[in-house]
Formats: C-alpha cells, structure tokens, sequence
C-alpha cells in the first residue's frame, strides 16, 4: 500500500484551515500598527513573511519551526556516535530566513527558541556544542546577527529526551522598491534553485518510511549514503541569491520556498496563473529511494517534498539568464525550468512530462 503524508498524520487540510483562521483574526489588528508609525500593506497575509510598511522602508517578521527533523538525528547519533546537531542548527536558521526573503528581506537578527523536556538535554556536550556552532554558522550564511533566544523547560509537554527547536527573524526591505510583491506576468521565467535534499519538510513520513526498513537509518540509498545521512544534509540558504539579485539591479517578480505542500508551492501566489515545468531534473537518489521504500507514488512525492527544488524565482523572461548569472555567481546550482500561462481563472502547477497537474484548489493557504 502506497503512503502519503496524511498517512503519517499530517493533515494539511485542518492545520491549513487553523492558518486561514489566524489570518482573519490577526487581521483586525492591523490598526494597532498606526501608533507605532507603521501601517499593514496589502496582500501581506498568506504570504510567508508578514510586513509592516513605512515611510522608506518595510520591516519584515518571520516565526519557523524545524518540525521532527531532530528525532532523525537523535536516532542516528544512538545507532552511530556521531552528532548532526550542527546540521539541524543550519536547518532551523534556513528554515526561518529562506521564509523571510521572499519578500525582499534581508535577515537582520534571528532568535532562537529551544524548548526541552528537563535541562539534562544540554549536558550533552558535544550535541549541544554543535547545535551552537551551526545555529551561527547559519546566522553567518544568512547574513544576519545571532540576536538571543529562549530556552524553556516544559516539563510534561516536551519529552525529557528530545528539543523542539524554532525561532524567529527580523528584516528590512530598503529602498522600498526592492519589495517582491507577486508583480507576475503571462510568460515570465521560472527559476528553480536546488535543495540539499529533503531540508525541513516531509520528516514525519520520512521517519515513517525508517520504522519500516529492516536497517532502518543505515539503510544505503545507492549514492554512498546511508537513508540518515542523506536525510540530514544540511538545508541551503538561499539568502545570498536574493541579496545579489537586488545588488545587481534584477527585479525578482516573486519567489517561492519551495517547503510544505512540495511543488504546489509554487502557485502560493493568489492570482491565478499556470505554472508549467519543462525542464524536469532526475528525482536526487533520496527521493528516489522515498518513492521505492515507501512506496510513495509519483504524484504524492511531488505534493509532500521538495524533489530537489528549494527555492523558485519568477522573472521576466529578458531578465531569465541574468538572474540565472546571479544564482551560479552566489554558489546556487540552478536552472531555467518552466514558464507563466495565463488561462482565464485556472490556478495549476502543470509538469508535462511527469504527467502531472496540481489545480489550485490542492493548495488553501490563504
């Protein structure tokens, strides 16, 4: 029997339906802005960072979680010795920063919050050393200061073994101009910028999947790679490609982080428009060996994971290669992958040669 991550216990459909609520909620608070000197811009909400407008510039705010990708770890470092807490530190700061430029943002300080069963977590101390380490290494990628954090025990909430990690990020868009606003048109470009593998998302079936083969994660999966090791590779920070296409003049017409809902991310946008894919890389050997050790199905390992894309960009099609210059120059293996359609009110992710189509109503995020 084929898995899907409501299988696994992930219902996108009720935690989409509790982020639609917060939406019309937070909403009605917008006016508290005023006296602060700021005001809320229009089509912020839904949008994966939330801004505030000013005069001469815009403040951008971002809380992520890392999910379950620390129970791998933990597992891993019981079966191996060896630590990917440095790793996880990188992930959590991606996480949380690859959400906030998509606006046009540019992390200024990120938090930390690292929440435990009982403070026996930390004794650990090459765990906790590496988590540290990574957590500003991640802030260095990104550009950003390491600003503080939270460290509470919750005893009774949390398991006394295990570390709920998230946090938060301020940024700045200025001049104001630099904004991404969603300015998408019929025939522009779409960038795509590859992921280290599956980065923060699909982790709970991912973990399913493990329970289920009889090396669990020593599992090889064909590449050199053990099934952990490869689940563990540091998520990419996408930051750098942002901040040189603004240094370079390239007007980036909106950007996905191609996270939860997998590729149906891609119309996170609310206008309606066809996103059709053309140039479909090779599923990387992880996704590969998710769809066989499941089994997953085609279609669902698209609609749950990244499938090796971790960032998309759509620009004008004159600007296509620049932006493309832009993201090789920054480090980024990326590609031109596919094109905007207009066809009246569809909303689809279309990939052609997958055979696949996602309409718009398979995403509900606003």
């Amino acid at each position: 029997m084929a898995l899907s991550y409501e299988s696994s216990g992930v219902r996108y459909d009720q935690l989409d339906a509790f982020k639609r609520a917060c939406q019309r909620a937070a909403r009605t608070t917008a006016g508290e802005l005023a006296a602060h000197g700021y005001s809320e811009p229009a089509t912020t909400r839904g949008e994966s960072a939330y801004l505030i407008e000013a005069a001469d510039h815009y403040l951008a705010h971002v809380e992520e979680g890392l999910g379950t990708k620390n129970l791998v770890a933990d597992a891993v470092q019981a079966q191996t010795g060896k630590s990917f807490y440095r790793e996880i530190a990188i992930d959590t700061v991606a996480t949380i920063v690859n959400d906030l430029v998509t606006c046009g943002a540019l992390p200024i300080s990120v938090a930390m919050h690292a929440a435990v069963g009982d403070s026996g977590w930390f004794s650990d101390a090459p765990r906790m050393n590496g988590l540290v380490e990574g957590f500003a290494e991640g802030c260095r990628q990104a550009g950003a200061v390491w600003g503080g954090g939270e460290t509470p025990t919750l005893r009774g909430i949390v398991n006394p073994d295990t570390i709920v990690l998230a946090g938060s990020a301020i940024g700045k868009i200025a001049p104001k101009q630099l904004r991404i606003t969603g300015d998408v048109h019929k025939g522009d470009a779409i960038l795509f910028l590859a992921s280290s593998g599956v980065q923060t998302n699909g982790l709970t079936l991912c973990r399913q999947i493990a329970d289920q083969l009889p090396d669990g994660y020593q599992t090889p999966i064909g590449d050199g790679r053990t099934y952990g090791e490869a689940l563990l590779a540091p998520s990419v920070i996408y930051v750098a490609f942002v901040r040189e296409c603004q240094r370079r003049g390239i007007r980036l017409n909106y950007v996905a982080h191609v996270t939860g809902h997998g590729w149906r991310k891609l119309m996170r946008l609310e206008e309606p428009f066809v996103y059709e894919i053309s140039e479909v890389r090779p599923a990387p050997a992880l996704f590969k060996f998710l769809m066989t050790a499941g089994p997953i199905e085609l279609r669902e390992a698209y609609a749950t994971f990244n499938m090796g894309i971790g960032f998309a960009a759509y620009v004008a099609p004159e600007l296509a290669q620049q932006a493309l210059a832009a993201a090789r120059a920054t480090g980024y293996d990326a590609w031109l992958a596919g094109r905007v359609r207009k066809e009246g009110v569809r909303k689809a992710v279309v990939v052609p040669e997958l055979g696949i189509a996602f309409e718009g109503d398979t995403l509900q995020v606003r």
